[in-house]
């Protein structure tokens, strides 16, 4: 038998492999744009048989040959009417949902064009030069972590626009948190705000990033009055792990815990650290945000108490109350909060 290398026999294999990777990677694509659209519509009937409108143009299959995509025109997501009196619409001019190769446990969401928020009767039409979440897949189960970004956001307010150069955010959840692990994780890092119009410290806000966590079983149902009375008995909390603000002359770092009272409403305790805080709280009072005469009793509280930093730069550390839905700062009243009401059937 000849066993000799034959060029003849070696280069129509060589040239037919190209073929074969090729048509492999068709077939990859193929299935993947299918799983897309498969996962969506499942997701999709699961909202409606909640009572939710989910409602879009004819879908859009493409992104060959690095990435699989679905792209979504025109559309519109309502209801959330048991939680938020009123509901809440979300509409965007497309929005497509993307896996890249080789990342297929992640879906990028990009929303695309002008979009609008509703809640209620409130309306905030928003853009943004990019905007993308990216949300961790597993088979079976609903997304347990998921990451945003956008860039030049934009926002329409009643006073005006309100516009940020760049928003990053996460969130974590699990299903099976007892009373002390997080089953909620949000944060976010807004950075060069431009405020629609200026406020007592200014229409620029250099950064304002915070981060929260919901501990405890969160229970089921859709009564939000018996779920939050469920999860306060459980031993719910709300922790505030950090709230860090510059804005004007001040800077601003807090962490709190918060629960809910007898009466469901908010109530707690934390820490306020302030630099700057003299010349905040007098343009705070020139501009009427607090009264004259709570802005002196607090302008001789922040001379009482405040330090030097190993910078040399002057903090006031001051503990933060919520109780009877009043918010005081040591210990002195600043605002009455307004009452929550919480929904107690679903509409």
């Amino acid at each position: 038998m000849d066993r000799s290398f034959s060029p003849r026999r070696f280069w129509p294999a060589l040239l037919l492999l190209p073929l074969l990777l090729a048509g492999g990677h068709m077939l990859l694509w193929r299935w993947m744009g299918g799983q897309i659209e498969s996962s969506f519509a499942a997701w999709a009937d699961a909202r409606r048989a909640q009572g939710w409108v989910v409602a879009h143009g004819t879908p859009i299959r493409g992104g060959w040959p690095f990435a699989a995509t679905l792209r979504l025109p025109a559309i519109r997501v309502q209801g959330g009417a048991a939680t938020v009196p009123g509901g809440v619409i979300w509409s965007a001019e497309a929005m497509t949902l993307r896996v890249v190769l080789p990342r297929l446990g992640d879906l990028e969401v990009e929303a695309e064009g002008v979009q609008r928020l509703t809640l209620g009767e409130a309306a905030f039409p928003f853009t943004a030069d990019r905007m993308v979440a990216t949300l961790a897949l597993e088979p079976g189960v609903p997304p347990h972590e998921g990451r945003f970004s956008a860039d030049r956001l934009r926002v329409g307010l009643p006073s005006g626009t309100l516009d940020v150069r760049s928003v990053t955010g996460r969130m974590d959840t699990k299903a099976s948190a007892t009373e002390a692990e997080p089953a909620l994780t949000l944060a976010f890092d807004a950075r060069d705000m431009g405020l629609p119009m200026a406020g007592p410290l200014g229409s620029a806000v250099e950064y304002l990033r915070a981060e929260f966590a919901v501990t405890g079983p969160v229970p089921g149902g859709r009564v939000p009055a018996q779920r939050a009375e469920v999860w306060r008995d459980a031993g719910g909390t709300l922790e505030l792990r950090e709230l860090a603000l510059r804005w004007g002359p001040m800077d601003v770092e807090a962490a709190a815990t918060m629960a809910l009272d007898e009466g469901l409403q908010p109530m707690g305790a934390g820490t306020l650290q302030v630099m700057g805080a003299g010349e905040a709280l007098s343009a705070l009072a020139a501009a009427g945000a607090i009264g004259s005469r709570a802005a002196v009793t607090a302008q001789a509280a922040v001379a009482f108490l405040a330090r030097s930093g190993a910078d040399g730069a002057s903090r006031v550390e001051l503990p933060l109350t919520i109780e009877n839905r009043t918010l005081a700062v040591a210990r002195i009243p600043l605002s009455r909060l307004p009452v929550v009401v919480w929904p107690s059937a679903t509409p």
